[in-house]
């Protein structure tokens, strides 16, 4: 009774932390989940973590062996292309991997990826790990793509393929999304308003740039990535509560922003926009 699967990690289009709206779009690197079942108890890993928080992938071995199985134990390990606390939606990577490889080793086909997709949200809030649920985050991690949310219902609003090359850059430094300061970042809402128009209207790449600039200012990240990012990408945003950015454009165009982002402190990476989703392996 064992399964694997691997979701893709995303970038934001819109943070949901100020109107409980959000959207992200899939890219190119992986979190990979092993599950072996057996025993009473959830346990978990992460590569490379020896003290990294498992809480989230435990509850969502629990979770799917509770609603699909017999509520049996198991072991889940994670490995990771994508840096935790890094604002690329590595929780919600992690979370499909686990809940996809729970499946296989339970041998159940045929679930919906959407309802597999609220099984780690739900598990997300359980844990303790999202203020919002990242309903955005994780459908665009399990359905590919770029996706609109209302995060407050988990409701899939739009979803579109998107095919953009994507300039990440990942500071030397970590920031919690459980550690945001929500109130502050509510005071944008009516910003936010305007970025989930742009974002309905399919203008991702204006609404990703809008939002950089407004969560930059509410969460105190600097932002002269983005502006040393303009005018050659044509999107480019603080990547959920950071410390991550992220540029979308073309190739030529963001190799020329990442001559620039190279100078700072910590690591810049090129990679492309993924459509296909979360999957088994």
């Amino acid at each position: 009774m064992e399964g694997r699967a691997a979701a893709p990690a995303a970038g934001t289009v819109l943070n949901a932390l100020a109107s409980g709206y959000g959207s992200a779009f899939a890219i190119d690197a992986y979190t990979t989940a092993s599950v072996s079942l057996g025993g009473e108890d959830a346990t978990g890993e992460i590569a490379g973590e020896p003290d990294g928080d498992t809480r989230l992938i435990e509850r969502c071995l629990e979770l799917t062996t509770e609603r699909y199985g017999d509520g049996e134990g198991g072991h889940v390990r994670t490995e990771s292309d994508v840096p935790m606390a890094g604002g690329l939606k590595s929780s919600s990577a992690a979370a499909n991997a686990t809940v996809l490889a729970t499946l296989d080793a339970l041998g159940i086909e045929g679930v919906e990826r959407e309802t597999a997709c609220r099984l780690g949200v739900e598990a997300a809030r359980d844990a303790g790990v999202t203020i919002t649920g990242a309903f955005d985050d994780a459908s665009a991690s399990m359905l590919g793509g770029v996706t609109v949310t209302d995060n407050t219902e988990d409701e899939l609003l739009a979803r579109e393929e998107v095919d953009w090359h994507v300039l990440v850059f990942t500071p030397n430094e970590r920031a919690f999304s459980a550690d945001a300061d929500v109130e502050r970042c509510k005071r944008i809402a009516p910003v936010a308003d305007t970025v989930l128009e742009l974002a309905t209207d399919g203008e991702y790449a204006r609404a990703m740039t809008v939002n950089g600039f407004a969560f930059c200012a509410a969460l105190d990240f600097p932002t002269f990535p983005l502006v040393d990012a303009l005018p050659d990408a044509e999107g480019v945003s603080l990547s959920g509560t950071g410390p991550s950015y992220t540029a979308v454009g073309s190739r030529d165009a963001l190799e020329r922003v990442r001559a620039t982002w190279n100078t700072y402190e910590g690591d810049t990476w090129l990679t492309t926009t993924q459509t296909d989703g979360a999957r088994t392996r």
